[in-house]
């Protein structure tokens, strides 16, 4: 590019940024020119999300999406100037003239309307509306337009019942009209009910059309696991009673300084032997290797960051409802026959950890506990946070879950197993998942992960079980009767046997080092 060329493309660039419309009037134009958010996503390469949230004002253009978004709105603004947004249609007169019925459509073109799909098969969303097969909400589309549930998350209208008739009265009394406490419970519970029946319907549907081949639907639902469970967390996202920023300005420290490398974030993981055991000494003493069912599934049920992050020094930034990542030194660990709630480090200082973490240090240095002393908080980055901002999604795969393993429906039971793994996965910076873009909820799940397995082993250690070693998100090795402890079975709150390849599974022995 010649010199000129990139003096006049900076003067573009900059006349672009000094007009930026409020979002208000980026919202009327995008409806002046009857596009929906998923086109306007779509063209600047970015998540419907994100557009609505540019809409809204709950957040400002970012690049990449910014030039582009930028470029769209000037074009727009001199296409639909101010004040030349089309008039709505006039209202009827009292006596319309009669209008001849319209012709039936063949059932050819209804009977399976299909989704619209991007070039990556993934599903694209619009402006909500009623389903055209089930009448429910959505935000997905048709291939004409008309709002369609994605694939088989859809529950078609029940052809045999009949239509409720139209009261007829002279004068009819007016319905009281419910109170808002009274909408919000009778949304959220009809919200519930309509999407519990979403998981089934995929798997019978890719379960047909793989003839009955298990492995092969499997395979056809872990592939839309993504898109499936983002059309989940919208569906219970439906009743919530605030908005949430789903592509915040994120501080260095959660940036990856490449596709290889790490952001900045120390997410606590644990790999912890006692130090008074060892494969290697012969010995009796028996131990269990324990699995902790649905580890990350549990950890939906954290304190999450709603909002932009907000940089704050010292301790300004920690708060009982706020939430996010801090800069701490931790303090010495001083139990040996414990885990370190900080997990395993190769070197000492200050390091960012996440919410989860603090907490954890926070509780076992207070007077309860006692095990620690506190750590020291240099900064941080928080929002306003919540601790039940996903635990509609969790109730419903809990419950999925929950029915599977009853029905020893093994091919329902590993796809909601890849869809709240893969939702934690995928909503940091991930090409498979452009709804959101938080590695700050993914850490923190992450992290609530591993504190809740500290937690358990704690709880094994007070009742008297040596705990041999604590590894990952869910793996527990205790001596002793552990069932007295935990109870024992595939449900949530349960645990469970670990069994598969090497030699610390299952029951196996130990002996001793001295100490």
């Amino acid at each position: 590019m010649s010199e000129e060329n990139s003096v006049e493309a900076l003067l573009e660039e900059a006349r672009l940024n000094a007009s930026i419309p409020p979002p208000a009037e980026r919202q009327r134009l995008r409806e002046a020119a009857s596009l929906s958010r998923a086109q306007v996503a779509a063209a600047v390469g970015v998540g419907r999300t994100t557009v609505a949230n540019w809409e809204t004002g709950h957040s400002d253009p970012t690049p990449p999406g910014r030039l582009p978004y930028l470029k769209l709105l000037k074009g727009l603004a001199e296409i639909y100037p101010p004040g030349s947004t089309p008039a709505a249609a006039p209202a009827p007169t009292a006596d319309p003239a009669p209008q001849p019925a319209p012709a039936p459509v063949p059932a050819a073109f209804t009977a399976a309307p299909e989704t619209l799909r991007g070039l990556d098969g993934r599903a694209i969303e619009g402006d909500p509306g009623p389903c055209i097969r089930c009448g429910i909400e959505t935000t997905y589309q048709s291939t004409d337009g008309r709002p369609l549930h994605s694939g088989a998350m859809c529950q078609p209208a029940d052809p045999a019942a009949p239509a409720a008739p139209a009261p007829v009265s002279a004068s009819p009394t007016p319905a009281p009209v419910p109170s808002r406490p009274e909408r919000r419970a009778r949304s959220a519970a009809r919200a519930q009910a309509d999407t519990t029946v979403l998981i089934a319907r995929a798997v019978q549907e890719e379960a047909e059309r793989a003839g009955g081949d298990e492995e092969t639907a499997l395979k056809a639902l872990i592939k839309r696991a993504i898109p499936d469970v983002m059309h989940l967390f919208n569906e219970t996202r439906a009743t919530a009673r605030y908005d949430y920023t789903a592509y915040p300005a994120l501080p260095d420290i959660l940036k990856k300084p490449s596709k290889k490398d790490p952001d900045q974030i120390w997410e606590a993981r644990p790999k912890f032997h006692h130090p008074g055991y060892s494969l290697r000494v012969p010995g009796d003493v028996k131990v269990t290797a324990l699995d902790v069912n649905a580890a990350y599934l549990s950890a939906l049920k954290c304190w999450l960051p709603i909002g932009k992050l907000e940089h704050h020094a010292g301790t300004d930034g920690v708060d009982p409802k706020r939430s996010g990542v801090h800069l701490i030194t931790p303090a010495p660990w001083a139990h040996p026959h414990l885990p370190d709630p900080i997990g395993d480090r190769d070197e000492p200082g200050a390091l960012w950890v996440t919410n989860s973490t603090l907490r954890l240090l926070q509780r076992l240095s207070g007077p309860k506990y006692g095990l620690t002393e506190a750590p020291v908080i240099h900064e941080s980055w928080t929002s306003g946070a919540t601790e039940n901002f996903l635990d509609a999604l969790r109730k419903l795969l809990s419950a999925a879950r929950d029915e599977a393993i009853e029905n020893n429906d093994s091919l329902t039971l590993e796809y909601v197993k890849a869809m709240y793994s893969k939702f934690i996965s995928t909503m940091g910076e991930s090409i498979h998942n452009r709804e959101m873009v938080r590695p700050d909820w993914m850490h923190i799940i992450h992290s609530q992960a591993y504190a809740n397995l500290w937690g358990k082993a704690y709880k094994a250690s007070t009742a008297g079980l040596d705990v041999v070693a604590m590894m990952g998100t869910d793996e527990l090795h205790l001596t002793g009767d552990w069932r007295k402890v935990f109870p024992e079975g595939r449900g949530v709150a349960q645990m469970k046997i670990k069994h598969g390849e090497g030699k610390a599974t299952g029951e196996y022995t130990v002996g001793t080092v001295a100490r």
